[in-house]
């Protein structure tokens, strides 16, 4: 039998992945599961965008290949929004390409700037992407822990001279999925100016600017000053309007760097179906009503968990962006044996803190994407996992 790359074998496991597997098993068995596992709402998207897909999906030509240029009117509606958005001007063709969902732009810039070696510098924890893009490319990634008393940012300092001399990419991601931290514009200034001593490309993963909470506005890379020299932003629809399984984003950058991004594509695929980049254009469009009525929703729900999981014996910081809630655990509890457990015995699915990286140990993931009874439900049963826990005989 051929064997596998080093490469494939580098990857390990991405635990996010192995859920719908396992939470399939427990409703096989009857188990009433509270899914807070995948970043995935069970919320509507646009009603414009559905019916603008529907309509779409009968024009024959937008079913034809897409290829790099895709639907040029979704491209202008991604220009219009970061305009409109960050105050930051795009040109459509040469510093706009759409994506087949963010992660595969977030993964293929690897493929384009990374040689045997090279030096990524990797948030820990951070998206499943951050580690295929480097390990698929043969880099070398740096883990770069996110910790509490320095606000969740990754903190340029602690990468030592000799691993910044070989970095040629960065991955960063504000407001930050699974901490749920926000990053001030002083802070990406740092992080910029030091991508510009060391001649790396900045991977700026933007996909909850949409998702934020008690009057916080989340920026764009661009608008700190020099950005445009070293960064590429990734933008996606599928948290904003809830249109996960739509696989639709786009990125913005100078043109040398979407010029070298959309090669690498014209190798790997042949653009998203220009039915859904027509859907997306309606979807955007929508956006001062959509918005504001969805970020209620998850307000509430927000708050609801904030309440409960602190009630359980939990602690919990407030959010102010993105649709996670990042909770510690008291001292001494494994998170893999708590989330195991809260499972198998409880039937609530959430994500531990070591399945994102083993500096992440004792802490967990809640995603809020189902309704807030349902997550104070799953609060309460974690309480008493917990509890349990917390009374048994230390061996």
């Amino acid at each position: 039998m051929p064997l596998v790359t080093d490469r494939y074998r580098s990857l390990g496991v991405s635990w996010i992945d192995t859920m719908p597997l396992r939470k399939g098993e427990l409703m096989e068995r009857g188990v009433d599961v509270i899914d807070l596992g995948a970043g995935d709402a069970d919320l509507d998207p646009p009603p414009q965008a559905v019916a603008r897909l529907r309509e779409a999906a009968g024009i024959p030509a937008l079913g034809r290949y897409g290829f790099g240029m895709g639907h040029r009117p979704f491209r202008e509606a991604a220009v219009r929004f970061m305009e409109e958005r960050f105050g930051e001007r795009f040109d459509p063709i040469t510093e706009t390409i759409p994506l087949i969902g963010s992660k595969e732009g977030l993964s293929l810039l690897a493929l384009a700037y990374l040689s045997k070696g090279d030096a990524v510098i990797v948030p820990e924890p951070g998206f499943v992407s951050y580690i295929g893009g480097a390990r698929l490319s043969e880099g070398d990634p740096f883990f770069v822990p996110l910790r509490p008393e320095k606000d969740f940012l990754l903190d340029v300092d602690e990468i030592p001279p000799e691993v910044a001399d070989r970095a040629r990419l960065m991955y960063l991601n504000y407001p930050n999925n699974p901490t749920a931290a926000t990053a001030p514009l002083e802070y990406l200034e740092r992080v910029v100016a030091w991508c510009h001593d060391h001649d790396v490309l900045l991977a700026y993963d933007n996909a909850y600017s949409e998702l934020a909470f008690d009057g916080y506005v989340p920026p764009s890379i661009f608008q700190v000053a020099g950005a445009r020299e070293i960064a590429v932003e990734f933008h996606t629809l599928s948290k904003t309007y809830n249109m996960t399984g739509w696989r639709l984003a786009w990125a913005n950058g100078a043109p040398e760097f979407i010029e070298v991004l959309a090669k690498v594509k014209t190798f790997v695929d042949m653009g998203q179906m220009m039915a859904v980049q027509a859907a997306g254009v309606a979807a955007l469009d929508a956006r001062h009503d959509f918005i504001p009525k969805n970020l209620a929703v998850f307000r509430e729900r927000r708050d609801a968990a904030v309440e409960a999981w602190r009630a359980a014996g939990f602690h919990v910081d407030v959010p102010k962006a993105t649709m996670y809630v990042w909770i510690r655990l008291p001292g001494g509890v494994d998170d893999i044996e708590f989330t195991m457990r809260l499972m198998n015995e409880a039937g609530v699915i959430v994500i531990p803190g070591q399945g994102l990286g083993p500096s992440c140990a004792g802490y967990f993931r809640i995603a809020l994407t189902t309704r807030a009874e349902r997550i104070v439900e799953g609060a309460e049963r974690a309480g008493q996992v917990l509890a349990k826990m917390l009374a048994a005989p230390v061996a």
